[in-house]
C-alpha cells in the first residue's frame, strides 16, 4: 500500500466506491423517513437533534473513507474485505435509525460505528507499515480514531441528560484527528478525484429528495387523489432539486483544491451542512407532497419551513464552501445571501396562502438563482474573450 499520485491523470471512483456509496442511500434513506414522520407527527423541531446527530455518524463515517481512499487506494483483496466490513457497519448503523429516533437508543448506531472505524484502522495501519514516507502520519489516524472510538463507546453508559453535550464533545474530538494526524505532513489525496466523490454524494441527497418526494405522492394519492395542488407541489419538488443540482455543479471544486490544498479541511468540513440541508429538504418535500394530497393537522408555517429552511441553508453553505476555494467564485453572495434570505422568509404566507404556493415561490428563487448565475458567468465570460483573457481566468 503505497500512496497514489496526487496528478494521476483521469483518476475517477472506482467500482467499489460506487457500490460502497450505496449502503449510504440506505442509511440516508432511514434517516429522512424518520425525520419526515416527525415532522408530520407535528414535532418537527424535536427531531432536528437526533437528525443531525445519526446524521454526522453517517457523513463522518463516509468522509473517512472517501479521504483515505483517495489517498491509497489500492483495491487488492486485504483493500477490498476492510472496504466491505466498513459497508456491513453502514448497514447496522441504518439498522439502528429508527431506535435513535423513537427511545433516544444509539446501541445499534454506535455498534455499527464501531464496526466501520475498525475497517479505517486497520487500513491505516496497513498504510503506515507500507508506505514509510507517511507512516508517522498514518499511525497517528489509527491512534487518534481508535482512541475516540473508545469515547463513543463509553459514551452509551452516560446519563441521557448530558447526552447532546458528550455527542458534541466525541464529534468535535472525531473532527480534531485528522487536523491532529496531519501535522506531520498531509496525506497524498486526489484534488478532482475528491471533487467528483462529494459530488456523487450529493446526488445520494438528492436522490432521497426524489425518493421522499415519490413517498409523499403515493401517500396523497392512497389518500385523495390527485389534485392540482398535489400536481403543483410534486412539479415545484422536482425543479427545485433539479435547480439545486445545477447549483452545485456550476463550479466543480477540484482546480480549486488542487491549487489551495490547505484550505481542504474547510471545505470538506463545510460540506457537513450542505448534505445534512439536502437531507432535511427531501423530508420537507415528501411532507409537503403528503400536505397537498390530504390535509395534514401540522401548522401549515411549520411545513413551510420544513422546505425552506433547508432550501436557505443549503443556499448559504454553497456559497460559503466556495468562497474557501475560490477569490471569484460563480456563486456570488450579492445574489445567494439575498436569494437565501427570501426563502425563509416565503414560509410566513403559509397561513394565508397554504403550504403550495410556499414550495412553489421557493422552487421559483431557486430557478432565478439560476439564471442569474449563468447570466453572469455568460457576461464574464464575454468580457473576458473581449479583453483577450483566456476562459477561466477572469
Amino acid at each position: 500500500m503505497s500512496a497514489r499520485d496526487t496528478d494521476e491523470a483521469h483518476r475517477v471512483a472506482s467500482p467499489l466506491e460506487l457500490l460502497f456509496d450505496l449502503t449510504f442511500v440506505v442509511a440516508v434513506a432511514q434517516l429522512v423517513v424518520q425525520l419526515a414522520h416527525g415532522i408530520e407527527g407535528g414535532h418537527g423541531s424535536e427531531e432536528i437533534g437526533p437528525f443531525l446527530m445519526v446524521f454526522f455518524a453517517i457523513w463522518w463515517a463516509w468522509m473517512n473513507f472517501t479521504w483515505f481512499a483517495s489517498a491509497y487506494d489500492t483495491d487488492d483483496v486485504p483493500y477490498r474485505l476492510l472496504t466491505m466490513l466498513q459497508m456491513g457497519g453502514v448497514l447496522v448503523l441504518a439498522a439502528g435509525v429508527p431506535a435513535a429516533f423513537a427511545e433516544q437508543d444509539f446501541r445499534a448506531i454506535t455498534l455499527g460505528y464501531l464496526i466501520m472505524r475498525i475497517g479505517l484502522v486497520a487500513q491505516w495501519l496497513r498504510a503506515g507499515f507500507e508506505h514509510p514516507q507517511s507512516r508517522v502520519t498514518a499511525w497517528r489516524y489509527a491512534a487518534g480514531v481508535s482512541l475516540v472510538q473508545l469515547g463513543w463507546l463509553a459514551r452509551l453508559a452516560l446519563p441521557e441528560q448530558i447526552g447532546l453535550l458528550s455527542f458534541i464533545l466525541f464529534a468535535a474530538l472525531d473532527l480534531a484527528v485528522p487536523l491532529w494526524a496531519e501535522r506531520t505532513g498531509m496525506t497524498f489525496w486526489h484534488p478532482h478525484h475528491i471533487s467528483e466523490r462529494y459530488g456523487l454524494f450529493t446526488i445520494i441527497v438528492l436522490g432521497e429528495s426524489v425518493l421522499a418526494a415519490t413517498y409523499g405522492v403515493q401517500d396523497a394519492l392512497s389518500e385523495g387523489g390527485v389534485s392540482g395542488d398535489l400536481v403543483l407541489v410534486s412539479a415545484a419538488a422536482l425543479v427545485t432539486l433539479f435547480a439545486i443540482w445545477w447549483l452545485y455543479f456550476l463550479e466543480p471544486a477540484g482546480e480549486g483544491l488542487s491549487v489551495k490544498r490547505s484550505r481542504s479541511f474547510l471545505w470538506g468540513y463545510g460540506h457537513y451542512g450542505v448534505f445534512a440541508a439536502l437531507a432535511a429538504l427531501g423530508a420537507g418535500l415528501e411532507v409537503a407532497v403528503a400536505e397537498a394530497g390530504h390535509r395534514l393537522e401540522v401548522s401549515p408555517v411549520a411545513l413551510g419551513y420544513a422546505v425552506a429552511l433547508p432550501v436557505g441553508v443549503f443556499l448559504v453553505l454553497l456559497w460559503a464552501v466556495h468562497a474557501v476555494l475560490m477569490s471569484r467564485s460563480q456563486i456570488r453572495p450579492v445574489v445567494i445571501l439575498p436569494a437565501a434570505a427570501l426563502v425563509l422568509l416565503v414560509p410566513l404566507l403559509a397561513g394565508a396562502t397554504g403550504v403550495t404556493v410556499v414550495v412553489v415561490l421557493v422552487a421559483t428563487v431557486c430557478v432565478l438563482v439560476v439564471a442569474i448565475t449563468l447570466a453572469d458567468q455568460a457576461r464574464r465570460s464575454r468580457s473576458a474573450v473581449e479583453a483577450g483573457q483566456p476562459l477561466g481566468t477572469q
